[in-house]
């Protein structure tokens, strides 16, 4: 397990860097690294990068996910029903709210609302049936010993099939914010109203210029806190590593980064939302993976199994809450691509698990498990996104960003067999 930058993310940030210049030049205008125009590519790149490091936890152990893509369509298109209140399924919870009602009283129907439900109440509920879901599968997979690719294959149908069911194989349009607002906070005269359509300002709303900057000033203080209590944790242990100097020029390095995004952020319309999401996903998934017992037990499972076992890795335990925190994450994401498109349609979804397995793979992270990080994924998710939008610009047709997708797949596929051998 390491978490330090290696040669093969300078290649991939040397990829990724040659690719915005050729579609610089290569678009008329040379719109494409306008602030606008990258602001834009930061959202599209958040939702499958959110995706991806969830992959990450899938692919560590040795596993893998083809159901995510119509979990994010599924888990999208029931939060919008639920906000909505339209359609089959708002029938059948009112029935059902009726009959509570009827036979066990009005104090006990009350707990069963009636669609339309607040955006926090349906996105809750929404996380967690996806949670119960993901950790069904990763049960079957470890308990039955029924391959991965088997389970979310199945689930993958499955789940596009409810899909289409929960939508009525319709469009279904995010309730705007037209809903009005609730009472979060009320007391002692003190009172905090939140605006009700969550899901609606997923992917539409942006931070301030100053919040931005503080956010970011707040953000770059803790990682330096993080890193050199980490290298002094590591010279009282007499483990090997960094030097004190390094450390703190690689933190100088990625802040500086952050502010140079913030201030280009801040010449449209400010940090958008979904890549404030992303980053406390990844921040979150970098610190499990990289600073806790559950993440070496990860890297153990997919380094070799037989090993992790001897030595006392309870892995049907973790792998199944590997599956329950992947569950978490496609619900996320399926909010973020249902507000990004901004509404809910059959195709809602297609095809995202390639692009995040693509992501994990083109990052570094070997498909056989034990190797890979959050940095690598979402390097190898913003060359994917890139690619998609630079083609979109050009005005490519949809056939060959399909050629194009699956090729880059292939592609990432094949380097990292050839890495391994």
């Amino acid at each position: 397990m390491t978490s330090r930058f290696t040669l093969r993310d300078f290649s991939l940030l040397c990829v990724l860097f040659a690719i915005g210049v050729f579609f610089h030049f290569a678009i008329d205008g040379s719109a494409f690294l306008e602030p606008r125009n990258l602001m834009q590519l930061a959202v599209e790149a958040a939702i499958p990068a959110t995706l991806a490091v969830g992959m990450l936890l899938i692919i560590l152990p040795g596993h893998i996910d083809l159901s995510a893509g119509s979990g994010v369509g599924l888990m999208g298109g029931l939060a919008t029903v639920l906000v909505g209140g339209t359609g089959w399924l708002t029938d059948a919870l009112r029935g059902f709210h009726e009959f509570v009602a009827t036979h066990f009283g009005v104090a006990a129907a009350a707990w069963i609302p009636v669609p339309p439900w607040p955006d926090p109440l349906a996105m809750v509920v929404c996380v967690v049936i996806s949670m119960l879901v993901w950790g069904a599968m990763g049960t079957l997979i470890v308990r039955e010993r029924i391959q991965a690719f088997i389970v979310t294959l199945g689930g993958m149908l499955v789940f596009r099939g409810l899909f289409w069911r929960v939508i009525e194989s319709k469009t279904v349009p995010v309730t705007g914010a037209s809903r009005g607002q609730f009472w979060l906070f009320d007391f002692a005269g003190i009172h905090l109203d939140i605006p009700q359509d969550w899901l609606y300002r997923l992917t539409t709303s942006y931070l301030p210029a100053s919040v931005g900057l503080y956010l970011t000033g707040t953000i770059c203080l803790l990682m330096l806190g993080s890193a050199m209590l980490g290298w002094r944790r590591r010279v009282r242990l007499g483990m090997s590593g960094d030097d004190g100097e390094v450390v703190f020029v690689k933190w100088l390095i990625v802040s500086q980064i952050l502010f140079i995004f913030v201030i280009v952020a801040n010449q449209y319309n400010g940090v958008p939302v979904p890549v404030i999401v992303f980053g406390a996903v990844a921040l979150f998934i970098h610190t499990l993976t990289q600073r806790t017992r559950f993440g070496r037990y990860l890297y153990a499972i997919g380094g070799n199994e037989e090993a992790a076992v001897i030595s006392g890795i309870n892995v049907k335990r973790v792998t199944i809450w590997a599956f329950v925190l992947m569950g978490v994450i496609v619900a996320i994401t399926g909010f973020m691509q249902t507000a990004f498109a901004g509404y809910s349609t059959s195709d809602l979804g297609d095809l995202m698990e390639l692009d995040a397995i693509a992501a994990c793979v083109i990052g570094g992270v070997s498909l056989k498990g034990g190797r890979g990080n959050v940095l690598g994924v979402f390097i190898g998710a913003l060359i994917m996104a890139t690619l998609a939008k630079g083609m979109s610009l050009m005005g490519v047709g949809p056939e060959l960003k399909y050629v194009v997708r699956g090729s880059v797949l292939v592609f990432a596929v094949w380097l990292d067999t050839r890495l391994s051998r």
